[in-house]
């Protein structure tokens, strides 16, 4: 495996169930949970960040007119709902997995712990952190790359929907926008690409982990992206 410890970066709307408008699919929850197990029957350590897209959007927010501090908060809430999901589907296919939260709600989920969670992957349990970072105006984005660099990881995993990695314009607009297989951290920020937002890139910046985005389409890719196969984007540190 080129890489031994990743993090997983799910959006909620990857979990979204597309067919019936419900926030979670059976389906789709199964399909990422057999490419996890997957991943750690070949000895990759894999914790996962998730977002909530699925269950709330900050434009929602604006619309109610509601604070905006506390509508990042029920977006924190909304990734436990998203993370447990994740855990649970894990175990029903015989994995080993724990939900972390900087949200404290300590009688549904552990409080986040550093030396817990790296433990937990040591042993070759699956971890998925939930709550963001506990913090308000702080995207799930930045909240996978700090726990990227405080687990350690090798690499962040990005699966797509629609699209084969990062281009150059947004293809769905732009039938002439290219796929730019290979970026740094400095060229996604001086491009102002929309891979991930600019804290979370910053963060990453001076860091040897590496971002892998790809389509998600064909769940088999995660495998592939680990095994060093060339598909998508991969982001990395300037020279």
């Amino acid at each position: 495996m080129k890489y031994q410890r990743v993090l997983v970066k799910l959006s909620g709307e990857a979990l979204k169930d597309e067919e019936s408008n419900s926030i979670l699919s059976g389906d789709k929850l199964g399909d990422i949970a057999s490419v996890i197990k997957e991943l750690v029957i070949k000895g990759v350590q894999v914790c996962i960040v998730v977002g909530a897209g699925n269950i709330w959007r900050g434009k929602l927010a604006e619309s109610l007119s509601l604070d905006a501090a506390k509508a990042d908060q029920m977006g924190m809430l909304g990734t436990i709902i998203n993370a447990l999901a994740i855990c649970e589907t894990l175990k029903n296919q015989g994995m080993k997995s724990t939900v972390f939260s900087s949200v404290e709600v300590e009688h549904m989920v552990a409080p986040f712990s550093l030396d817990k969670a790296r433990k937990k992957l040591e042993k070759g349990e699956v971890v998925v952190f939930a709550g963001g970072t506990g913090n308000p105006f702080f995207t799930t984005d930045t909240c996978a790359a700090l726990r990227a660099k405080e687990m350690q990881c090798d690499a962040i995993l990005m699966g797509k929907n629609g699209v084969e990695g990062v281009y150059s314009d947004d293809p769905r607009v732009n039938k002439n926008a290219q796929l730019l297989k290979d970026l740094s951290f400095d060229e996604v920020l001086d491009r102002n690409l929309k891979v991930m937002d600019g804290t979370a890139v910053s963060l990453l910046r001076d860091s040897d982990i590496i971002i892998r985005v790809f389509s998600m389409g064909e769940p088999s890719n995660f495998v592939k992206v680990v095994e060093g196969q060339n598909i998508g984007t991969t982001i990395h540190k300037g020279e």
